[in-house]
């Protein structure tokens, strides 16, 4: 059994939906190395969110953003929270009912995914910069019994 962990950044993203998948799985190559386990990834924001979710059409994401946005407004006259932008306060919000981290089972050294299914992040904030996250993977390392 063994662990690995390491923090990876994102480039920065447009406000929305982001089919990130093979972003984060291009920056753990030691992935390789395990033939079974978890990967744990957790996003080190409070204003951005991490999903799986559909990862072939994109119209899903423009969706889910549009949604997010209905269900929670900017410029409620109820917020308090109004010093970094109208649109900070309500990505405080997404990323709370979204959440901060997801996992995935590792098989042969790769996600074990769903045919339809690919990792979004959730970019809350009209610009909200390059993102870093922690991916733990525990496992049995290939050739370790």
């Amino acid at each position: 059994m063994g662990w690995f962990q390491k923090e990876i950044r994102l480039r920065p993203r447009q406000r929305g939906v982001h089919l990130i998948t093979k972003e984060i799985a291009g920056q753990i190559p030691e992935m390789r190395n395990f033939s079974v386990g978890i990967a744990h990834i957790f996003i080190k924001h409070s204003s951005a969110s991490l999903s799986v979710n559909e990862n072939a059409d994109p119209d899903v994401r423009k969706d889910m953003e549009a949604y997010l946005n209905r269900m929670v407004p900017e410029n409620e006259p109820y917020y308090a929270h109004i010093h970094e932008g109208s649109d900070d306060m309500p990505a405080h919000i997404k990323a709370t009912l979204v959440g901060c981290s997801v996992t995935i089972p590792i098989s042969h050294g790769r996600f074990n995914l769903g045919t339809w299914q690919g990792i979004y992040l959730c970019e809350h904030r009209n610009r909200g910069g390059a993102r870093r996250l922690v991916a733990t993977i525990q496992g049995e390392i290939k050739g370790e019994k």
